[in-house]
């Protein structure tokens, strides 16, 4: 462990120690530290550029089982005291709640190293290469006549670390990196208007998408829609596609998060081991997998991350809990206190283009627009655009359409699961299939 990182270890001890001295039950420590770089280019030229250091403290402590949470940029001694005596003033004038405690420490097995959470090649690349691949990704994009404008191209980086201690023991370290870039581009004529682009990102540099095939990516998803029309309203099968079951599967990650269960503000709160899909349907939460961007080695509580099976071929096996929400549901943490770890739909047998091919007239969707989903029903509204499926081919772009249905019927009726699923996103998926939803048109 480097000097930095013990440094910052130590400092962290130091304010438990000093709050269990001033009176605290129990405290947790957690300091993020971060070296950020984004640039947004338009046209050209640079619009926005920001190279920014940041640290910061953050700690919660627990008196008679009342609670006060607290935090400070300034990591000097004198602020550091003054904020833990001024959070356990504050806690003592809170009301009581017993289920309001610290995790028992457990070993953590495994660490930033072995997930590699970290790319050493990222704090080496200077500031001109990040503004050249984002200026070079919008460059290729306006080369192509059918795009009328961008909305700008943007390349980012972090490196950072956290470093988490707490009074029943906990004392632990890792370290991580990211970059992305992305591009948003207008194509059209008249009226009929399409914003559309493409946003890659990733722990390591090496598995980044080029400008070259960033820009590809960005055309053919904005340059699809030319031309878009509406339909009538119909109930027909659905295509999602991969960024859509994303979506999805980011609304079912609301619907299994332990507070919307003891909240009961979720249509799955008591459903444990009974049916809630079909059996294509296999969804997980792992926070192991080595290069993976939802992976850690333990959560914002010092809980280690683990693999659990949260659907298991359409029976709803476990809900996704930190702490807090463990024990007002009487069961145990998840490791779930930093939210999704890799939460994903295992990946089926079918392409995608396989998968288009067994529709005889449906949706193929690929954005939707808005709000209107509802946890406590798991109803979906949104309004929608995509492509019109013919006889297993990709017939024409449609826009201004809704998209309606229910989540619990959505994994009850899928039909085909794709195998083009890939760890870009902490909650991700692969294409699916949905037998029949409303789509709501003319």
């Amino acid at each position: 462990m480097n000097t930095r990182i013990d440094n910052l270890l130590k400092l962290a001890e130091n304010t438990v120690a000093y709050g269990r001295k001033k009176g605290a039950n129990q405290i947790e420590v957690l300091i993020s530290e971060g070296n950020e770089f984004s640039v947004d280019v338009r046209e050209g030229n640079i619009e926005r550029l920001v190279e920014a250091a940041s640290k910061e403290l953050s700690l919660k402590v627990i008196v008679d089982q009342k609670t006060a949470s607290a935090s400070s940029s300034d990591l000097s001694e004198d602020t550091l005291r003054r904020l833990v005596e001024n959070a356990v003033e504050r806690a003592r004038l809170a009301s009581a709640d017993p289920n309001s405690i610290l995790p028992e420490k457990v070993d953590v097995t495994t660490d930033g190293i072995k997930l590699r959470l970290f790319d050493p090649k990222i704090p080496e690349l200077t500031p001109e290469y990040k503004i050249l691949a984002a200026k070079q990704t919008e460059k290729i994009c306006l080369a192509d006549p059918r795009v009328r404008k961008s909305y700008g191209a943007s390349f980012g980086s972090t490196v950072g670390g956290v470093h988490l201690v707490n009074s029943n023991g906990f004392s632990g370290s890792y370290s991580r990196s990211g970059c992305s870039c992305g591009v948003y581009l207008q194509a059209g004529e008249g009226d009929n208007l399409i914003d559309e682009g493409w946003f890659d990102s990733s722990i390591h540099i090496d598995s980044l998408m080029n400008p070259e095939a960033l820009a590809k990516k960005a055309v053919h998803r904005v340059t699809r829609l030319i031309g878009a029309r509406k339909i009538d309203t119909q109930n027909v099968p659905v295509v999602f596609e991969q960024p859509m079951t994303d979506e999805l599967l980011g609304f079912l990650y609301r619907c299994v998060a332990g507070n919307g269960i003891y909240l009961r503000q979720s249509f799955l709160a008591d459903k444990l081991n009974t049916k809630i899909g079909n059996e294509r349907i296999t969804v997980v939460d792992d926070g192991l997998i080595p290069g993976a961007p939802g992976s850690r080695p333990f959560d914002r509580e010092g809980v280690p991350t683990r693999k659990t099976v949260v659907i298991e071929k359409g029976i709803l096996r476990n809900y996704l809990l930190d702490t807090y929400s463990a024990r007002k549901l009487r069961t145990q943490s998840t490791g779930n206190a930093s939210g999704a770890n890799n939460f994903h739909m295992e990946a089926g047998t079918s392409t995608p283009d396989d998968i288009v091919r067994t529709v005889d007239k449906g949706l193929f969707l690929t954005g939707t627009i808005g709000f209107g989903l509802v946890p406590t029903t798991g109803d979906i509204s949104r309004g929608a655009f995509g492509l019109w499926i013919e006889k297993g081919e990709i017939a024409f772009p449609v826009a201004e359409i809704t998209i309606s249905g229910n989540l619990g019927q959505i994994l009850n009726n899928v039909e085909l699961v794709g195998n083009d699923l890939e760890f870009k996103r902490p909650i991700t998926g692969p294409t699916i299939k949905v037998a029949e939803m409303t789509i709501g048109g003319k």
